[in-house]
């Protein structure tokens, strides 16, 4: 017979897989966003940031696959229905704006805060062991980073 706590262990095991599910899908999305992203522009300098970009979500989900596998379950392995919708957002976007380049910067920012704000509530919210706690900090830096990289590129974008 299942115990109290062998019960409430199942249900934190099962709260901290479903949150790194939750963050691994954003991450497939993102990296296909900006690798939709970096095809579609015309800028060197913008299209360099948006394929480094992409790398970095590769290796944000590599390492959430990997948590999640070192706690016996199956990672996701592809991102989400809204992801889809939001990347068409930005094709429709960058169709009927006049500068495409400045229309999908101003959509990364505004993805990168969604995740960056993501990350935090996550963090402040859920009680992760001290190993998944520093990955998940360590991303949510790297995308704080990113926004702050992506705002200085949108003068690229007047430019050009």
């Amino acid at each position: 017979m299942e115990t109290t706590k062998e019960r409430a262990d199942q249900n934190i095991h099962k709260k901290i897989v479903n949150n790194l599910q939750d963050l691994l899908k954003k991450n497939y999305d993102a990296q296909k966003g900006f690798t939709k992203a970096m095809k579609d522009t015309k800028n060197s300098k913008l299209k360099s940031f948006l394929k480094q970009q992409a790398a970095q979500r590769g290796r944000f989900t590599n390492e959430l696959t990997q948590e999640i596998r070192n706690l016996n379950e199956q990672p996701k392995d592809s991102g989400s229905f809204t992801g889809d919708l939001h990347r068409a957002w930005i094709n429709i976007k960058s169709t009927v704006s006049g500068n495409k380049d400045e229309a999908v910067l101003e959509e990364c920012i505004r993805g990168e805060k969604a995740s960056w704000k993501e990350y935090n509530e996550k963090l402040e919210k859920e009680n992760f062991p001290p190993n998944i706690s520093k990955v998940i900090q360590k991303q949510a830096s790297e995308i704080h980073d990113t926004v702050s990289k992506v705002k200085k590129l949108e003068d690229l974008a007047d430019v050009e």
